[in-house]
């Protein structure tokens, strides 16, 4: 074996961790649990989302990021009472240019994250990407919203604003889109920990 390639796996693998947070989804009245495996760069993440208001469905999806946390594919199932729905976004890398469940979205050229709605997963790429949970700085985004449970995805301009570090290795992100506002809570691995309104972690 190689040296230093065996010594590089050996780096990448003790820079991986892994995390498996639960949040309690104050705004459907439900729950999202998500496993995540984080890389110095990227990071997958499965996780299933299970809301009661204000109409029941349920949530499963995939997400797999490329080099600098920018979303490569999410894949999403929702179940309603009435309706299964299946979702595949892909954004290319080379290229930049987004498909929709194979058809080209030149609307969301530019945009490196999806964001899926009411899930405080997708607000960890962006701020992983600038290092946000760590220090001063504020970034615009173009996003891939995904509405759920339809599925329908959208571009959503969005502004991440790092406000204050805790003395716990805690930090405290602004998001903005259009006239809505919130102040995340975010644990040292970029995380929501709590999300006002909308979300907060109870394991």
């Amino acid at each position: 074996m190689n040296s230093r390639t065996d010594r590089t796996d050996q780096a990448d693998s003790a820079a991986a961790r892994t995390a498996a947070p639960t949040w309690r989804v104050t705004e459907t009245a439900g729950l999202e649990t998500s496993w995540i495996d984080l890389r110095p760069t990227a990071l997958t993440a499965r996780g299933r989302v299970a809301a009661a208001e204000p109409a029941p469905y349920w949530l499963d999806y995939e997400l797999d990021t490329g080099d600098g946390f920018t979303t490569r594919r999410m894949h999403v199932t929702a179940r309603t009472p009435d309706a299964v729905r299946t979702l595949d976004l892909r954004r290319d890398e080379t290229t930049g240019h987004w498909t929709v469940d194979g058809t080209p979205r030149p609307d969301l050229d530019g945009a490196l994250d999806c964001d899926l709605g009411l899930s405080p997963l997708t607000n960890t790429p962006p701020v992983l990407r600038h290092a946000l949970h760590r220090g001063p700085g504020e970034h615009h985004f173009l996003m891939a919203w995904i509405r759920v449970p339809e599925l329908v995805v959208v571009p959503s301009r969005q502004t991440y604003t790092h406000l204050r570090r805790h003395q716990d290795g805690r930090a405290t992100v602004r998001y903005t889109s259009g006239d809505y506002r919130a102040d995340l809570l975010l644990d040292a691995d970029g995380l929501v920990a709590d999300y006002p309104g909308l979300a907060h972690r109870i394991a």
